[in-house]
């Protein structure tokens, strides 16, 4: 089926509008507009889902418990065009913008070799940019919106300064390929192959009539055409693979990255406290560090999508396009830089304005670790300890504080100064910040994409210990990840230790707990499922279970963490005092 239009539901609707890429190829867009004639400022997007495909016909799970939690996500709108991750545009034409959702290359109704967040498919969004500024319908101000895939190439593309660019909204975005995504602290995150498999190949480009249709027309949505399997394959990259085979950081990860010195364009980033594993330290990292005069950062807790699409988020994305593309004087220019929502236990989240990121007030606190009897406290450990576990087969060392004798907020990046060794040439560390309720029960928190998690966690392979010193922070070491600096057995390292961003007020008689062990975090008594990704129990699918990468003789010593003395190893939280906020 060739380009089409039909005017339905308040809109006027262009289907498989073609755009010529600067190498010839065509991608294949939708526009979603008003029926009126005029010019119109854009919303954007360019990813592998799929533009065709109706959210809660791939995700009925997750459709049916958001719009259950929150059905104001349904209202005004037949949510027949509601796709994974983007906007409903029943919710923003209505309002004077276009959308427009374009297939990536190779995935879709888009032909193409697919290859994930590559420079190819980066000067694709680039030119799919230019193309939706100078359209007849367009006011020439381009925005992006989107969440995860549609969040991440916003930092690639904004590199590239595309002309019509006006302004981006990232939302639970990674940005860097290498520490948010793929190797947390040099370790191999597994998330990637069961993802590419089960929601980037199912709709790749040539699946044709062994997929979906889209409902509301019955065309293929990864179609027109049908390629077989031997087909398909070789019309793929694997960044499963990619990533597998390179444990250091370096040019293809860089390429798949932001540049930071050149994202210039004004943004909101929006990440996620529950978001440990992908959807959160590239939000905060690209508020700290993009070259962008005007910026944003948003944080906010629940599971991933439910708040791009509630009230609340709707509202904050609104007013941030409404100013830049629509030039509206309403008082955005005016909204603090920082809007955090402050999570307590209960899913109970307080909206609050700050100034800065990390809050300039924050009271930077050692919790120091005593071995000898598993304590975690304010005052430094006079006598040096050490206590050993398995890392592979065990669950590691928890040290405890006591109970809290009045309310504590942690709000911040976190950190850990661990002195450890090993009895192989190397060691991976999980750490995993929690708290407990007077009974002993542990607090869990809906995640981004799990349902129990802690409230911080943190990843170091010892190996890659070695620090960028221009980067790295008391409170956020940095690491190069450029060199593997192998342990000699039993021989004492002190390891600086990243630990993502979190944000709880815990009340009195509650504790604190840092629990460092060898493996990702399973509660066999908790678990939940995000389509085919598989039993959570308390990391999401962000896993590291590669044989290889994690094989035993590698990392499958005994490791002893030591305490107290010159030894003095400590967690870092970032403790905001109670008094006047911003």
């Amino acid at each position: 089926m060739s380009q089409w239009s039909e005017v339905r539901d308040g809109m006027r609707i262009d289907r498989d509008v073609p755009m010529e890429m600067d190498d010839g190829l065509v991608l294949l867009a939708d526009v979603y507009r008003p029926i009126e004639d005029g010019s119109y400022p854009v919303i954007l997007t360019y990813g592998p889902y799929a533009k065709n495909m109706p959210f809660q016909v791939l995700y009925a799970d997750q459709w049916r418990a958001m719009i259950h939690g929150h059905p104001e996500i349904a209202e005004n709108s037949t949510c027949n065009y509601q796709s994974w991750e983007v906007v409903d545009p029943e919710k923003w034409v209505p309002d004077g913008y276009a959308c427009v959702r374009v297939d990536s290359r190779g995935a879709g109704r888009s032909p193409g070799y697919l290859d994930i967040f590559s420079p190819r498919e980066t000067k694709d969004f680039y030119n799919c940019i230019e193309w939706a500024g100078t359209q007849s319908w367009s006011n020439g101000k381009v925005g992006l919106n989107g969440i995860s895939y549609y969040a991440i190439n916003q930092w690639h593309v904004a590199g590239l300064q595309p002309p019509h660019l006006a302004a981006m909204c990232a939302w639970e975005g990674a940005a860097d390929a290498y520490r948010d995504w793929h190797r947390h602290g040099g370790i191999l995150n597994t998330f990637t192959g069961p993802w590419y498999r089960s929601q980037v190949l199912s709709v790749q480009h040539g699946v044709g009539v062994r997929g979906e249709r889209d409902p509301n027309n019955g065309i293929l949505t990864s179609g027109p055409e049908t390629l077989s399997e031997e087909e398909l394959a070789k019309n793929r990259s694997r960044p499963d693979l990619e990533t597998r085979l390179r444990p250091l950081d370096g040019l293809w990860y860089r390429e798949r990255s932001a540049d930071w010195s050149k994202v210039k364009v004004p943004f909101l980033s929006a990440g996620s406290w529950g978001g440990a594993g992908l959807h959160l330290r590239g939000n905060v990292e690209g508020f700290v560090r993009a070259a962008a005069k005007q910026k944003w950062l948003e944080i906010h807790g629940l599971e991933h999508w439910t708040h791009f699409y509630t009230d609340y988020g709707l509202e904050l994305q609104k007013r941030f396009f409404d100013h830049f593309l629509k030039g509206e004087d309403n008082g955005w220019d005016e909204e603090a830089p920082v809007l955090l929502n402050i999570r307590h236990p209960g899913e109970r989240f307080v909206l609050r304005r700050e100034r800065e990121w990390p809050l300039a007030r924050t009271q930077w606190t050692q919790y120091y670790l005593d071995p000898a009897d598993g304590a975690l406290s304010t005052q430094p450990v006079t006598d040096e300890g050490k206590v050993s576990y398995a890392p592979l087969t065990s669950n590691g060392v928890t040290f405890w504080t006591g109970p809290l004798d009045k309310e504590t907020e942690i709000t911040g990046p976190a950190a850990a100064k661990i002195f450890m060794s090993s009895q192989t040439v190397d060691a991976d560390l999980f750490l995993i910040v929690q708290i407990f309720d007077p009974n002993d029960q542990e607090v869990t928190f809906a995640g981004s994409v799990e349902p129990a998690a802690p409230i911080a966690q943190g990843w170091l392979r010892a190996s890659h210990r070695k620090l960028d010193p221009e980067l790295s922070t008391e409170y956020r070491p940095y690491h190069t990840h450029d060199e593997e600096q192998l342990l000699d057995p039993g021989e004492v390292y002190g390891l600086d230790v990243e630990i993502w961003p979190t944000c709880i007020v815990i009340p009195p008689g509650h504790r604190l707990a840092l629990t460092i062990q060898g493996h990702d975090l399973e509660r066999e008594t908790i678990s939940g499922k995000l389509g085919t990704l598989g039993t959570f129990r308390g990391s999401g699918p962000f896993t590291h279970i590669d044989p290889w990468d994690r094989r035993p003789e590698r990392v499958g010593g005994n490791v002893t963490i030591y305490g107290g003395g010159d030894r003095g190893s400590y967690l870092l939280l970032p403790i905001i005092p109670e008094g006047p906020e911003a």
